[in-house]
């Protein structure tokens, strides 16, 4: 393990103004998304909507790095060019989702999940650094209405052995515990269990030996789930959210990539740029959104080859009010004006 090699790639992940595109969607999600634009789920119209993304180079000025599935990853694009190497050529990072989905925990609760993917893992790990992945992406999941000690301390210590791992082979681990958003849990419900997990996360990580400077932590916001009879404001949310990670996250972790977990493209926005605004922490706050940066271009794309300038230019948009928004520099009449 080179901690030096690592810390540096770390912090160029969340580098100001600049934040992680997660576009590891699976098979079987990238359908959904496919379906929902009316267009074939084939490799290659999955191959020409991530290529078209890569060569947005004004877009990807604001991207610091790119979380890519198996598949991805070994494809080239239409001309022959490797997408990792697209990727790099956009001056961004080459990263890799390594988990395997989920499965049902034996012995916990009826519908807690434990991630799969351990197993083969330190073979694996080499073959997509030779590819030229410096990251790597493990998600743990966490119904905050339906959780055990059992299930946490699985899913935590998974984590961990996962983080240790993608050190081992000189890859960062970014390090995601998400609690998920899709109940009617209260925003202190959240907060509460959000807590609880981040300070297991942590101090598995402790017993692993992982060093903290070589990782990236990619937590939930502080919500209430999409169900709640009370939402919050963005300020509730930002101090929260704030609150809860000064409370369990070390000053020794380089930054924090939030996941948008199903909020809207410009509430997701809103959030990040408040925690920015406000201030206060040790570590640089960024993105790492999915489908809060992606929804827009895939509507403006819609499968057509005629459609790709639009979809840049909305991948664009949503790309540069996320980099303002890891500034605390976002507002809403900013994004209507840029719109």
């Amino acid at each position: 393990m080179n901690l030096d090699a690592l810390n540096k790639v770390a912090e160029a992940m969340v580098a100001p103004s600049r934040g992680i595109l997660a576009a590891d969607e699976s098979t079987g999600t990238m359908k959904k998304r496919m379906d929902a634009i009316g267009v074939d789920n084939t490799e290659d119209n999955r191959r020409d909507y991530r290529e078209l993304m890569f060569r947005s180079k004004e877009a990807m000025e604001f991207i610091s790095g790119v979380i890519l599935y198996d598949e991805t990853i070994w494809q080239n694009a239409k001309d022959g060019t490797p997408l990792v190497k697209l990727i790099e050529q956009a001056g961004s990072i080459p990263g890799i989702k390594v988990d395997e989905g989920t499965r049902q925990l034996a012995g916990a609760k009826q519908g807690e999940l434990i991630t799969k993917g351990l197993d083969g893992l330190d073979k694996r790990l080499p073959k997509y650094y030779e590819q030229g992945a410096r990251f790597a992406k493990w998600r743990a999941v966490i119904d905050p209405t339906n959780i055990s000690y059992a299930g946490l301390l699985a899913n935590a210590h998974a984590l961990a052995r996962y983080a240790n791992l993608c050190q081992e082979f000189n890859i960062v681990p970014i390090v995601e515990p998400e609690v998920l958003m899709d109940a009617d849990n209260d925003i202190d419900a959240t907060y509460a269990v959000t807590e609880w997990v981040l300070k297991e996360v942590f101090q598995q990580l402790y017993y692993l030996n992982v060093p903290l400077e070589g990782i990236v932590l990619k937590p939930n916001m502080i919500v209430p789930g999409k169900k709640a009879a009370k939402q919050a404001s963005v300020d509730e949310v930002a101090e929260k959210t704030i609150r809860v990670l000064k409370a369990c996250v070390p000053s020794a972790v380089p930054g924090i990539a939030y996941l948008s977990g199903g909020q809207s493209d410009e509430l997701a926005t809103a959030h990040l740029s408040r925690m920015n605004e406000i201030g206060g922490f040790p570590w640089k706050m960024t993105f790492s959104y999915g489908r809060a940066l992606q929804a827009a271009p895939q509507k403006a794309w819609g499968g057509k080859s005629e459609n790709v300038g639009a979809a840049q230019a909305a991948f664009h948009h949503r790309a540069r009010m996320n980099g303002l928004a890891s500034l605390g520099k976002w507002n809403a009449s900013l994004e209507k004006q840029a719109a």
